[in-house]
């Protein structure tokens, strides 16, 4: 291959690759990605046993705070610094 022609290829290249890269920055920018219909669509399609494995992780995500919380209570009442 000539030399010219692999200059010609990488300046193309580059160039469409500048152009897909503003393409996706435009894009982000003026919300092409935004689902506003998401969550209004996910309770409606959402059923029964869904929400209540929610409820139920809800619960357990809230049980192991509380056990951490009164594991640290119980180390900081059994604290004694050394001597």
């Amino acid at each position: 291959m000539s030399e010219d022609i692999v200059i010609l290829m990488i300046g193309v290249s580059t160039f469409l690759g500048a152009i897909g890269l503003g393409a996706l920055i435009w894009a982000v920018k003026t919300g092409q990605f935004d689902d506003h219909n998401k969550f209004t669509d996910a309770v409606r399609h959402d059923n029964e046993e869904d929400l209540q494995d929610a409820a139920m992780m809800a619960a357990k995500k809230k049980a192991y705070k509380e056990k951490i919380r009164q594991e640290r209570l119980e180390k900081e009442k059994n604290y004694r610094p050394a001597d």
